[in-house]
């Protein structure tokens, strides 16, 4: 009887909603007795062109045969990019697993899609593709979302919260023996949003919000939003940035270092209340993505935590690469059909095994 493979070497592809590039991370993962370890061999991060970047900004406004067409056209290009990454590091992985970019998740109506089509990816990169992570969960009532937390699971259990602070704020942790997370806040969604108004892609370092002042009008606006109201599991989407929140930052007319400043401060007590309700005294708080390099965001949430949890930064290579380590490790699940979506998190029927896989030809 054939035994399963305890040792695998995968390539992470991840896309967030920051629009901030592609992620690339050549993973090794191995299985024994003590459990899973991990290592990112090789990493890329390839900025989007101008074009492309606004094509993807954009594709929530296609009509469904254009959002189809950029679809494969998208899958070819994260093909081309695999291909240029592995020929330059001369890499031999045994499959590619993509989390895609979102471009509509609304699952309270049963909507979830991603793009990047995993039969282009496969011809164009010459590799077995895994793909499509979200549908299942969704298919089966849950939210499609968080899928990181399983990773936190198994991989990061040393930390009580995992936090990543990407387009998206969404927390993991362990609570009654179930692992539960959840999307907490819109983050660089929401600041790279107003940077954008004076033409910036990004606050680097936070050195423009820290030169701002507080809008208390504003911060009691951001913080008196429903979602806030309302208990996990729950995810957000751009469309409910668009529809929610983006409202109230055009409506305040206020400097942009003051928008980004109390915008800081708005997520930064988002996440703080998230942890402090878990009455967790004395936990560790892994912070990772883009949004860890912001140094006044951090600054911040170390001040609203620190009478009840540590901040914890870690390598830079875990800070950039972590969610495309993660949906590696989701592939290397899938392909083990082992569960990889938990309804503990999504609120789904049950756990699953999800990916849908593609093979070149």
């Amino acid at each position: 009887m054939p035994t399963t493979p305890s040792t695998y070497k995968v390539i992470g592809l991840m896309s967030g909603t920051s629009l901030d590039g592609l992620d690339i991370a050549y993973c090794h993962f191995t299985k024994n007795t003590k459990g899973w370890s991990f290592s990112i061999e090789k990493s890329s991060d390839v900025s989007y062109s101008p074009e492309l970047k606004q094509k993807l900004k954009n594709s929530i406004n296609l009509n469904p045969v254009e959002l189809f067409a950029f679809h494969n056209e998208y899958g070819a290009w994260l093909g081309k990019q695999v291909k240029i990454f592995t020929e330059r590091y001369d890499l031999d992985p045994d499959f590619i697993a993509s989390h895609g970019h979102t471009v509509f998740h609304q699952p309270e109506i049963g909507i979830t899609y991603q793009i990047g089509s995993g039969q282009h990816i496969a011809n164009a990169s010459g590799q077995k593709v895994i793909c499509d992570f979200r549908t299942n969960d969704v298919a089966l009532g849950g939210q499609g979302a968080p899928l990181v937390p399983i990773g936190d699971l198994l991989l990061f259990h040393e930390y009580d919260f995992c936090l990543n602070l990407g387009g998206i704020a969404n927390i993991s942790f362990e609570l009654h023996q179930k692992r539960i997370a959840y999307d907490i806040s819109p983050a660089n969604m929401l600041l790279n949003y107003i940077c954008g108004t004076i033409q910036l892609e990004y606050d680097d370092k936070g050195n423009l919000s820290r030169n701002g002042s507080l809008n208390e009008e504003l911060l009691k606006s951001l913080n008196e939003l429903d979602y806030y109201k309302r208990s996990y599991p729950k995810s957000l989407g751009f469309e409910w940035f668009q529809e929610k929140m983006l409202p109230i930052i055009k409506n305040t007319q206020d400097a942009t270092e003051n928008l980004l400043h109390t915008s800081i401060h708005h997520i930064a007590e988002q996440i703080a209340n998230a942890v402090k309700q878990t009455n967790k005294q004395g936990s560790t708080l892994l912070i990772t993505g883009g949004g860890a390099k912001n140094d006044f965001l951090i600054e911040t949430l170390e001040n609203k935590t620190h009478s009840f949890c540590k901040v914890i930064t870690p390598t830079k290579a875990i800070i950039d690469f972590k969610e495309a380590l993660i949906f590696a490790f989701m592939g290397v699940l899938r392909e083990r059909n082992e569960a990889n979506c938990l309804s503990s998190v999504t609120g789904a029927k049950t756990n699953s095994s999800s990916g849908v896989i593609y093979h070149p030809s």
